[in-house]
């Protein structure tokens, strides 16, 4: 494909969309119920959907028994872990594989058009993004994932927590289901404002933003506190009446839709004319700016509190001017000083 029919590319040659981002119509006033129709499939598909059938293939695969889970066993439990671990492995894998060890886009479509591996950075564990990434991911990311869904499913079979079936509550897990991943985004907004905070930036946040030019094994390469903070997304489900099968749907949201918006290109391409967008620009932008798009516009809470950029002049604009302002009460508070 030719991706100067949908964007640009600068004398570096990064790659930018020629579209500005557009937040979703959901909150939007006053309603636009076109837009919101033209958009809604795009909530669905390709990846709500996806995480959606990889949960309740989970579930009907891999997951034991309720009688069997309602005793902690660490049987049960490594092999909990190592699915994981696999199918991590096997998810991730796909897109590094293809998009950039085999390289086979080139860097078409790329938001930054240098590939990680090729140049060595002492920001990282042995010099190497990619393996800063695998290790932060399968040494805490993956034993913090399965630890809370070993947990949440360990109370659902114990009794500890409501387990509100399907067939009985059908239309209320269904509402449950179609706002998860809203949900996700608030959670994941509150605790990410929150470890931008300078101290805990420092300590915590810092670690995953060394990923400025991020790659699929970038997604969980994390602080072990924010992943912890990460996964509790899946908490929601021992504090209202739920389904396990919703809590895996959580945890696979958070789990595998981490590498989305760090996939590090606009548009995967399926063959000479086709294409699946990745909508990862925005998270792109974050991590390029740090202080911009601490969500992905699915629930507009940076438009609200005004970080938002939308990949365009004026978004670049609004953040200089914010940083101006910044400097100048830093000045002035030096100066009282």
């Amino acid at each position: 494909m030719d991706d100067l029919r949908y964007g640009k590319r600068n004398k570096r040659g990064d790659w930018a969309p020629n579209d500005r981002i557009e937040t979703a119509p959901v909150f939007t006033l006053p309603p636009k119920p076109l837009a919101f129709l033209k958009w809604l499939p795009h909530y669905f598909f390709p990846w709500n959907v996806l995480f959606a059938a990889s949960a309740v293939a989970y579930w009907h695969l891999f997951v034991p028994a309720p009688e069997v889970m309602a005793t902690l066993h660490w049987r049960w439990m490594l092999q909990l872990f190592l699915v994981n671990c696999v199918a991590v492995f096997l998810f991730y894998g796909a897109f590094e594989l293809r998009l950039y060890i085999l390289r086979r886009q080139g860097n078409r479509f790329k938001y930054n058009a240098q590939f990680p591996a090729d140049r060595k950075n002492t920001a990282f564990l042995f010099n190497s993004q990619n393996a800063d990434g695998l290790i932060r991911t399968f040494a805490t990311a993956l034993p913090i994932w399965t630890a809370y869904e070993v947990g949440i499913l360990y109370v659902y079979s114990s009794g500890l927590v409501p387990w509100i079936g399907f067939a009985e509550n059908p239309w209320y897990l269904f509402a449950i289901a179609l706002v998860l991943p809203m949900f996700h985004e608030a959670h994941f907004f509150v605790i990410h404002r929150l470890i931008h905070w300078a101290p805990l930036y420092r300590w915590i946040h810092s670690v995953h933003h060394n990923s400025v030019n991020p790659s699929p094994w970038s997604s969980l390469a994390m602080h072990p506190v924010e992943q912890l903070l990460y996964f509790s997304t899946a908490l929601l489900h021992v504090i209202i009446p739920s389904n396990p099968i919703l809590a895996i749907y959580q945890l696979h949201i958070a789990g595998f839709g981490a590498v989305v918006g760090h996939i590090g290109f606009d548009k995967i391409e399926l063959g000479k004319e086709a294409a699946i967008d990745s909508h990862a620009y925005t998270h792109y932008l974050h991590h390029k700016y740090f202080e911009v798009n601490y969500g992905d516009g699915l629930v507009p809470f940076d438009k609200w509190f005004g970080t938002w950029h939308d990949g365009t002049a004026e978004g670049e604009a609004r953040m200089q001017a914010r940083y101006e302002k910044r400097k100048a009460r830093a000045n002035a508070a030096s100066a009282a000083q």
